[in-house]
C-alpha cells in the first residue's frame, strides 16, 4: 500500500499562507532551498528541478502528486498546465476544465475514494501538495507529515488543515533545524 505524505510549510501559529494566499514572508536561504531541493527533488516543481540541473533525476520517493484547485490554479494562471511534469498529477476540483495534459487528471468525485484507489495501486509514495480543505478531507488517509515550521507568526490566514474537530495523533520520527530558523519535523501517523 502506497503512503500519502502531506509536505507543507507552516508559520509558528499554524498557517500555510496568508489570507490572500501570500507565502512570500517565509524566510528561505539558498542553503535551505538547496538542501530541500536535493533531498526532496521528486516533489519540486518541474522548473525548479530544471533550474537545479536535475530535470532528469530518477524518482526515488514519490511518483504522484495530489492537490486541490486552489493549489493548482497559480500554475494555470502562469500558463503552466503540468507544474510537476515528472509526477502523475491528480487535481481535485468540481469546476476546473480538463487542461488537456496526459499527465494531469481532474477528479470531480469523492477525494477519499479516489485516494484509496491511488494508494492501492503499485508505485512510489503520493505527495499531498495542498491545500487546507483537501488536507482536511483526506486527513484519515494521511500516513506521513513533513512540516517545515518557519519562525514567523502570521496572525491569520489559511490553516494547515480545515476540518471539524478531530484530534489525530502522529508520532515524531525526525526533527532538524536550519540556518533560516526553520525546523523540519517528520511524523508518521499513529495507527
Amino acid at each position: 500500500m502506497r503512503e500519502l505524505t502531506y509536505y507543507i510549510g507552516v508559520t509558528l501559529d499554524g498557517f500555510i499562507a496568508g489570507p490572500a494566499d501570500e507565502v512570500d514572508f517565509y524566510p528561505v536561504t539558498p542553503a535551505f532551498a538547496e538542501l530541500l531541493g536535493t533531498e526532496l527533488s521528486d516533489i519540486q516543481p518541474a522548473f525548479v528541478r530544471a533550474d537545479r540541473g536535475g530535470a532528469d533525476e530518477p524518482l526515488t520517493r514519490f511518483d504522484t502528486v495530489v492537490m486541490g484547485r486552489r493549489t493548482y490554479e497559480p500554475a494555470l494562471q502562469a500558463g503552466i498546465t503540468d507544474p510537476y511534469s515528472q509526477l502523475r498529477t491528480i487535481v481535485f476540483s468540481r469546476s476546473l476544465d480538463d487542461p488537456g495534459e496526459p499527465n494531469v487528471e481532474i477528479v470531480r468525485t469523492d477525494p477519499v475514494a479516489r485516494m484509496r484507489e491511488l494508494k492501492a495501486e503499485p508505485g512510489l509514495g503520493i505527495y499531498l501538495a495542498g491545500g487546507a480543505v483537501l488536507a482536511g478531507v483526506l486527513l484519515d488517509e494521511i500516513d506521513r507529515l513533513i512540516v517545515k515550521k518557519y519562525p514567523v507568526i502570521a496572525g491569520s490566514g489559511i490553516p494547515m488543515t480545515s476540518h471539524p474537530f478531530a484530534p489525530t495523533q502522529f508520532g515524531l520520527d525526525r526533527m532538524r533545524s536550519f540556518d533560516n530558523g526553520c525546523v523540519v519535523l517528520e511524523y508518521t501517523r499513529a495507527r
